[in-house]
């Protein structure tokens, strides 16, 4: 990814986040959302991803939701680390069918991504997003 791409996508997704009801954007002003092209390798290590299916992973990845949920949460696990969100652009990119497929479509799959992260946060599965649209 190119830093023009780089500084495109970013524009977008700090749009998306613009566009976010308020109260959802307090949630991200207290969840940190780093964006990287792709995932690390210690990443990849962390989610079990076997290295012979780790090139596609590193592509096809949207997004990840690390730390315990809140309907998890409890004073025995005060001690956590913090949660946070991250956003892979060359996946979500790829996702959204390439910036050939235009910047709306790219801004609809960073949103969707953004989304379902912050729905891990809160306690959603699969299931729960995918019924919500968001998978």
């Amino acid at each position: 990814m190119t830093e023009a791409e780089r500084a495109r996508f970013d524009a977008l997704l700090e749009a998306v986040i613009e566009g976010l009801p308020r109260r959802v954007r307090r949630v991200i002003d207290e969840l940190p959302v780093i964006v990287i092209d792709r995932p690390t390798p210690a990443l990849l290590d962390e989610l079990g991803i076997p290295p012979e299916e780790r090139a596609d992973a590193a592509e096809e990845l949207c997004g990840l939701h690390t730390g315990v949920s809140l309907s998890d949460r409890s004073v025995e696990r005060s001690g956590d680390l913090p949660d946070d969100i991250h956003l892979f652009r060359v996946g979500i990119v790829n996702l959204a069918g390439g910036w050939g497929s235009g910047e709306e479509a790219v801004r609809e799959e960073i949103r969707i991504t953004l989304l379902h992260e912050i729905g891990h946060h809160f306690g959603l599965d699969e299931d729960d997003l995918a019924d919500l649209g968001y998978d």
